[in-house]
């Protein structure tokens, strides 16, 4: 594709991100916002202008499917913001793929989607293959914070024999929706029932891990994890939740591995309301030893958005198939 032609992207799942998404889209030059996707019957055959409250996209209306939007327009790229699992998040974007479009996603588990759904990843690489089309999995965390920023780090060095990496999250900052999959106002049992169950909990964590293990040609494994809610020691009042003294205000989650030679990653995150100095910090083992701390840590919502739009452009310049952030060109922001 030229590089002076606008891109027609679509706006698969019209959620929180998915809404600022095409806010942030509406504000950069490279794209064209064709169409949206939802599933819900309420949203269908409405005005995208209406849904996000803009005046910016024209005609463009929302459709049940991409089939349905891909036959009244052309569709380059889909920017896909539903789930977080990588097998159904895959189904999902077999039509896409067949029309050749570029699909950039939220959906943790396609960080590195060979991990937990190798045969669904097989398929679609080689789906891809035969039709121009290209998968990528990013955001924050996982997508940048915990894994793609320090491999970047590793660039700098001789050698590395470790990588730890922390993040603190003010809960009461973020999304409804991520609140809520933290535990927020839940029994502490009750949390920990439905982590178990996968339905609590921070998504994506074994996958950055095997991510960085990837780039650095690690062979790692078997991955611990352990996770524990963290109790609300006083009443916490958010714009979605109550939280009173002894629920859940989130949790505390740690993963590790370590490989044959001795290599480890350890990464940790907390992630809870009212959390204390948040932060993101990162440290190497290495030569030179590397200590990088985020003060304030980095935003989520907005900072996600961000990373899934600008890597648009840098997928679509990428060989076809189902791609990792490791094999893009280095992430930037795109005018």
């Amino acid at each position: 594709m030229k590089m002076n032609k606008k891109i027609r992207i679509a706006q698969f799942g019209l959620g929180p991100i998915g809404i600022a998404c095409l806010s942030l889209l509406s504000r950069k030059n490279r794209f064209e916002v064709v169409g949206g996707i939802d599933i819900r019957e309420a949203l269908v055959g409405h005005s995208l202008n209406d849904v996000v409250g803009s005046s910016s996209f024209g005609s463009a209306q929302i459709y049940e499917s991409f089939e349905a939007l891909a036959h009244e327009t052309p569709v380059d790229a889909v920017l896909h913001t539903v789930g977080s699992r990588a097998n159904t998040s895959l189904e999902q974007m077999k039509p896409m793929i067949e029309a050749g479009c570029a699909i950039v996603s939220s959906c943790e588990e396609l960080l590195f989607p060979a991990l937990r759904a190798p045969e669904e990843t097989a398929l679609a690489d080689t789906h891809c293959h035969k039709t121009g089309g290209r998968i990528l999995g990013t955001g924050v965390n996982p997508g940048f914070v915990l894994d793609v920023l320090p491999i970047c780090l590793t660039g700098i060095c001789a050698d590395v024999r470790a990588v730890y990496g922390e993040r603190v999250v003010d809960a009461s900052t973020r999304r409804q929706p991520l609140q809520k999959k933290v535990g927020s106002g839940l029994p502490p049992e009750a949390f920990i029932e439905l982590e178990k169950k996968g339905l609590a909990g921070h998504a994506g964590f074994h996958e950055s891990l095997m991510l960085i293990a990837h780039a650095l040609g690690w062979t790692v494994g078997p991955i611990s994890d352990s996770i524990e809610a963290v109790v609300a020691s006083e009443q916490i009042e958010t714009d979605h939740f109550t939280i009173e003294v002894g629920q859940t205000a989130g949790l505390h989650q740690i993963v590790h591995a370590s490989s044959p030679e001795g290599h480890e990653i350890h990464l940790d995150l907390k992630m809870y309301q009212g959390a204390k100095d948040p932060h993101d910090y990162l440290r190497l083992d290495s030569e030179p030893p590397i200590e990088a701390t985020v003060h304030g840590g980095i935003a989520g919502d907005l900072a996600t958005v961000a990373a899934l739009v600008n890597a648009l452009p840098r997928l679509m310049q990428a060989d076809p198939g189902v791609r990792l952030m490791t094999e893009l060109s280095l992430p930037k922001c795109v005018v």
